[in-house]
């Protein structure tokens, strides 16, 4: 064996292949590396620790997991910067121009082909953008489940008469749908002034305003956003304005939640509900702010199992049930809460209303927590109602009874109270418990006709006017 200044020759070559063969490994692992640094994050799907277990479960190396694994958050990078994924839709890539002027339907009406073929799908309706949209239905039921629409831009109806022919019931309509979402912060714009017979005002340097829209709209106004015969409806974030009509509209629909949502609409618009209810259970709405020329809610025939708290509501008629029983029709409504709302600058507060003629009933209602301010009538049942120039006297009516007040406090302007109940069938089980209204208008007292029911805790003013006990007459229920 040869030595070198004790150095052996053969531990030398020994190391020589040892330098070699670092050199190749690292030039073969250096790209994973490479990739491992340009895809790390923070994953909310699987943290990092978890991404080492897996590798050592699956038998894999850090680096070649890591390559497959990583793929996912680098298409989430890329949907950011616009670039959609295998489930997310964007209005402008099916031709929408976002401009204010062009329309877009047809964009939209492309945009929903294709998602509604995709479970769980996103169509994004982008920011910065208005997107003009003539009456459209996003329809089922061959559609995919769990559909979301994101609104952040704003979508606006059109000005001219002859887009709305003879007259529609909506603009926007969604139905036979289960588990559709609309999300976001972007505006709904009926411009329903043009209804309202308010066209604006334009200088003589203006453009000259077309024959279309000067043209007479249809008498048939719109409700500006429906939803029919649907499943599991989400509206979160939103806001409707100036709709021609009802702002947003639940028909026939199971499982409807709707928060975070604005209505907003002048105070003398004609007929502009902020939320319609019609046939429709298990519905909850919380945390919105609801200002337009009628109901701020609505809630007619067919709805049972109503939650509503947390809402502003004002100007505006204030929250109703009814009116129910027109035409000498049956009407149900059960198992309806209201509580924590605030009501400024309303005609009334909570009411029932129901028309001579009608029949079922309206039973197991709660309005508690009602703070009003300047209402002209907070607590009102009208059985008596008619919104036209002529109603007859009809002896049939739909039922009252087992309806709460509880902690109901503020100003009222005109009256308190007023209970008006069939001559024929009066309203039962009524308990009225801690409420106290004063006045800063005309300084009324409650009125009661035909009403039964309790009293309990503070009375301001006090309600000498409703009978105690049971009515001998039964009340038929639906």
């Amino acid at each position: 064996m040869i030595k070198m200044g004790g150095f052996n020759l053969e531990n030398l070559s020994l190391i020589t292949i040892l330098i070699i063969i670092l050199f190749a490994w690292s030039a073969r692992i250096e790209p994973c590396h490479a990739r491992q640094g340009k895809y790390w994050r923070q994953s909310k799907t699987a943290p990092a620790a978890s991404v080492s277990m897996q590798s050592h479960h699956h038998g894999r190396s850090l680096s070649k997991f890591t390559d497959s694994y990583y793929i996912l958050p680098d298409k989430t990078m890329a949907t950011q910067k616009g670039q959609s994924s295998a489930s997310t839709f964007n209005v402008l890539d099916y031709g929408a121009k976002g401009d204010g002027h062009t329309d877009d339907t047809k964009a939209f009406e492309a945009v929903w082909a294709a998602a509604c073929k995709v479970e769980a799908s996103t169509i994004v309706v982008p920011s910065g953008s208005i997107f003009l949209v003539q009456p459209i239905s996003f329809s089922g039921p061959n559609c995919a489940e769990n559909i979301i629409f994101q609104l952040d831009g704003k979508i606006i109806a059109p000005t001219s008469a002859g887009a709305w022919g003879s007259g529609l019931l909506q603009w926007i309509e969604f139905t036979k749908l289960k588990g559709i979402t609309i999300r976001g912060k972007g505006v709904i714009d009926g411009q329903g002034s043009v209804w309202w017979n308010d066209l604006p005002t334009y200088s003589p340097d203006s453009e000259q305003v077309s024959s279309e829209l000067s043209a007479k709209m249809p008498s048939t106004k719109p409700t500006a956003l429906r939803f029919y015969g649907s499943t599991d409806v989400t509206v979160t974030g939103i806001t409707i304005q100036n709709s021609p009509q009802t702002h947003l509209k639940f028909d026939d629909c199971t499982s409807v939640q709707v928060s975070g949502f604005t209505a907003a609409s002048p105070e003398n618009s004609p007929h502009t509900d902020g939320i319609h209810l019609q046939n429709s259970r298990d519905v909850l709405i919380y945390s919105s702010d609801l200002a337009c020329g009628d109901d701020c809610v609505s809630i007619q025939t067919g709805c049972s199992n109503v939650y509503i708290h947390n809402v502003n509501c004002g100007p505006g008629h204030g929250i109703s049930i009814g009116g129910l029983g027109k035409d000498n029709t049956k009407a149900c409504v059960s198992n309806v809460t209201i509580r924590n709302v605030a009501m400024q600058n309303t005609l009334t507060g909570v009411r029932i209303k129901t028309w001579q003629g009608g029949s079922g009933s309206v039973q197991g209602v709660t309005f508690s927590n009602i703070q009003v301010s300047g209402v002209e009538t907070p607590i009102m049942i009208d059985q008596f109602y008619c919104d036209g120039s002529k109603c007859s006297n009809e002896s049939s009516a739909v039922a009252v009874s087992d309806i709460n007040y509880v902690n109901i406090r503020g100003t009222y302007r005109r009256n308190p109270l007023h209970f008006a109940c069939s001559d024929n069938l009066p309203c039962t089980g009524l308990s009225l418990d801690t409420i106290e209204l004063n006045s800063v208008g005309e300084d009324a007292q409650p009125f009661c006709w035909n009403t039964y029911g309790d009293l309990r805790g503070t009375l301001v003013p006090p309600i000498h006017c409703l009978q105690s006990g049971k009515s001998r007459k039964p009340v038929v229920y639906c």
